[in-house]
């Protein structure tokens, strides 16, 4: 795959451009007395190229921007949304993964990505109060359902994606593994 668009090399990350949709994921979330709820999904990712950024003079940054739907099965109603950028620096090979969810949640995860074969693997990961890759809650999620750590993992091999993520969270006065996993196929690839 070239990984050249409109003179910017972006690395790894011009593998995940385009409009991805999925329906086969599955989403491990706490109900209401902290025990698993399993709830299948479908779901679609958008990437689209963001450019270049400069930090300082000293840093160089290549990005690219997202949006990420989830849909319950059993309802037909969007339980998820989420928005973002994935970074790659071309000098270290670092990948980092921002995001928001309209829950009161941002965080900024880091990691690294490598080809295995013809797959490229994506692994990143936040902490909650790292200074580095971190995690910020408003105060109710801190209260309610704080998000200790976040995790995820993700290969791409030519037109298909898969994913797992891990949210640890401390929910209903107890610790909970929560963990989406799904497989897309890219609709169409789009640049920007």
């Amino acid at each position: 795959m070239n990984t050249q668009i409109d003179g910017v090399d972006y690395g790894p990350l011009a593998q995940l451009l385009g409009k991805w949709s999925g329906n086969i994921g599955l989403d491990i979330a706490p109900d209401a007395d902290a025990n698993p709820d399993k709830s299948p999904f479908t779901n679609t990712l958008v990437f689209t190229t963001a450019g270049i950024t400069e930090n300082a003079e000293e840093q160089i940054l290549v990005a690219i921007k997202y949006h990420h739907v989830v849909i319950k099965i059993e309802s037909g109603h969007i339980f998820h949304g989420q928005i973002g950028h994935w970074l790659y620096e071309p000098e270290t090979g670092n990948i980092m993964h921002s995001l928001t969810i309209p829950r009161g949640v941002c965080l900024l995860a880091g990691g690294t990505s490598e080809t295995v074969d013809d797959k490229t693997i994506f692994d990143v990961k936040a902490t909650a109060g790292s200074d580095s890759y971190g995690i910020v809650q408003s105060p109710f999620m801190l209260e309610k359902a704080k998000t200790n750590a976040f995790q995820m993992k993700m290969e791409v091999k030519a037109d298909e994606l898969s994913y797992r993520e891990v949210t640890s969270l401390h929910i209903y006065g107890k610790d909970f593994e929560h963990v989406d996993t799904s497989t897309l196929q890219r609709v169409t690839y789009e640049q920007d």
